[in-house]
């Protein structure tokens, strides 16, 4: 019996790589092909949240893939990103609002990449242009992703294409998108049942140039100064993370979703770089970042020119 095409975001998966995901499914479904959906990684606080609001269970949690395995990718393109034996996998498609890095197939493929602020817009488009009707189901789900991409369409990632996308999405699930939005956003920041190491790669981006590889994670909070009580413990497992995977840099961005701010903290033999990126000082390894919420739009862009 041939293997299901297989659909997942990327490792440490966030409410965007899981959500779409599964719309992916439901896509694909309402035009006859058979794909399974499934993830990297567990799910987040935030996540749980909108699981638990349709009542549906999370994907199913895959370590690795065969060789010659079908898959289709949402929400990464870059390999280091990406599960087990990826480079031997038939790679069929690519959904992404991310940069290109990295990326290579034997095969040619179908890849959609957009820069909006989010995939699940990209996939709320496709169900648009193929003339599908949107359910409730994969109404929440897509608005659930654009919301936290977005961090209610505060973050400079939003485009107008969210914005419409989300308004829209909303009549479509019959929800209030602010308050639905904050509540979402807050269960994703009940951090006191996980461990500093789990802190640190709940939503943690390997990534590597010209040799160099670095890692930028990030924390969402409504209060940082709860999140600093924790400094000693989040930089051992910073610094037990910098061996294993031999980083010359870790970046932990702490991000206040009410206030639109970000406290980092900097660890690694090239920590300078965060002081010549954003123009500041770091003091106690940390150092405030005021209107810095996008890893994509903010963090990643500054430090990898200066890495």
């Amino acid at each position: 019996m041939k293997e299901k095409v297989l659909i997942f975001g990327h490792k440490n998966p966030d409410t965007d790589s899981i959500c779409s995901s599964i719309v992916h499914e439901i896509l694909d479904k309402k035009n006859g092909w058979d794909t399974k959906a499934v993830r990297l990684g567990n799910i987040n606080k935030e996540t749980q949240y909108v699981l638990n609001y349709l009542g549906i269970e999370a994907p199913e949690l895959i370590e690795k893939v065969e060789e010659g395995q079908e898959v289709l990718l949402v929400d990464h393109n870059e390999f280091n990103q990406s599960v087990e034996g990826i480079e031997k996998a038939k790679i069929l498609g690519v959904t992404d609002h991310h940069r290109i890095a990295n990326f290579e197939t034997s095969d040619p493929l179908y890849y959609t990449a957009k820069p909006y602020g989010c995939t699940a817009t990209i996939l709320f488009e496709e169900f648009k242009t193929l003339g599908h009707k949107i359910e409730k189901t994969e109404a929440v789900l897509m608005a659930s992703a654009i919301i936290s991409d977005t961090l209610l369409l505060k973050s400079p990632t939003t485009t107008e294409h969210d914005k419409k996308a989300l308004e829209e999405l909303g009549q479509l699930a019959g929800i209030n998108i602010e308050e639905y939005g904050l509540e979402m956003l807050k269960a994703g920041t009940d951090l006191d049942d996980f461990s500093a190491e789990e802190l640190v790669n709940l939503d943690a981006k390997n990534l590597e140039k010209d040799g160099t590889k670095f890692v930028i994670a990030q924390v969402n909070t409504v209060s940082i100064e709860d999140v600093l009580k924790r400094q000693s413990e989040l930089e051992k497992a910073m610094k037990d993370e910098i061996t294993k995977k031999d980083l010359s840099l870790f970046v932990l961005a702490i991000t206040d979703i009410l206030n639109s701010n970000s406290e980092i903290i900097a660890l690694g033999n090239k920590a300078e770089v965060v002081e010549k990126s954003f123009n500041t000082k770091l003091e106690n390894n940390r150092a405030f970042l005021e209107g810095v919420v996008s890893r994509k739009k903010q963090l990643l862009p500054n430090i990898d020119k200066n890495i």
